[in-house]
C-alpha cells in the first residue's frame, strides 16, 4: 500500500508562486511514475503532469506548460510542483497519484486558490 500526502497549497494573487510537495510512504518509490491533476469546483479532475521514475521526461497540459514545473527526489520519496505566474483559473484542489503497471494510487489533495 501506498499513502501519499500533498501539502503546500494555500491562497495566494495571481502571478504569484506555489511549490506543492507530495511525500510517498513506500521504499519502491523510485519504480512509480508520478502525476500531478487538479479538480476545480464543477468539473472533472484533469491532468497537469507528470514524471517519469526517473525523473529524466516530464509531460504537462497545455494549460500549464511553460508555467508549472515537475521534478522528484527519489532519495526522499518527495515530488514536487512548482507553480508561477499562478491565474485565478488554476484555482482547484491538487491531487498527486502514483503509478505503474498494475498499480495507481492517489493523495487526499491540496486546495489553491488563486484571486486576482
Amino acid at each position: 500500500q501506498v499513502q501519499l500526502v500533498e501539502s503546500g497549497g494555500g491562497s495566494v494573487q495571481a502571478g504569484d508562486s506555489l511549490r506543492l510537495s507530495c511525500a510517498a510512504s513506500v521504499r519502491t518509490f523510485s519504480t512509480f511514475a508520478m502525476g500531478w491533476f487538479r479538480q476545480a469546483p464543477g468539473k472533472e479532475r484533469e491532468f497537469v503532469g507528470e514524471i517519469a521514475w526517473s525523473g529524466g521526461r516530464t509531460y504537462y497540459a497545455d494549460s500549464v506548460k511553460g508555467r508549472f514545473t515537475i521534478s522528484r527526489d527519489n532519495a526522499k520519496n518527495v515530488v514536487y510542483l512548482q507553480m508561477n505566474s499562478l491565474k485565478p483559473e488554476d484555482t482547484a484542489v491538487y491531487y498527486c497519484r502514483a503509478f505503474r503497471a498494475g498499480s495507481d494510487y492517489w493523495g487526499q489533495g491540496t486546495q489553491v486558490t488563486v484571486s486576482s
